[in-house]
């Protein structure tokens, strides 16, 4: 059963892992939102393989707030381009679930 309650991953600078988590949980924006750091990236960026140490971001949040969240994190997130990637939860344990849904109603 599909549920409206959706993972979000974002990897940013572990300098501000802690603000943007900050930010989004106390705007009612994500339920919650764990910090992973030392997170090995490697990526092409303006013609060149890059390699990166980021912080890993996964955050619980809902569709109805995902555009919000989306713009907020933008807003938040030092990198030109941020990693915004949102997976739907196709199923999971039902009190987790209505709690994500509960903590980012205003």
């Amino acid at each position: 059963m599909p549920h409206e309650a959706l993972i979000v991953f974002s990897t940013c600078p572990q300098a501000d892992a802690p603000g943007i988590a900050d930010a989004l949980v106390n705007e009612r924006l994500a339920a919650c939102v764990n910090i992973l750091a030392a997170v090995q990236s490697v990526y092409r960026w303006h013609g060149q393989v890059e390699t990166a140490t980021e912080t890993l971001l996964i955050i619980k949040t809902t569709t109805d707030h995902y555009d919000e969240l989306q713009r907020r994190l933008r807003d938040l997130h030092p990198y030109e381009v941020p990693e915004i990637l949102a997976i739907p939860i196709a199923c999971g344990d039902v009190p987790y679930l209505q709690w994500i849904k509960d903590a980012t109603r205003a």
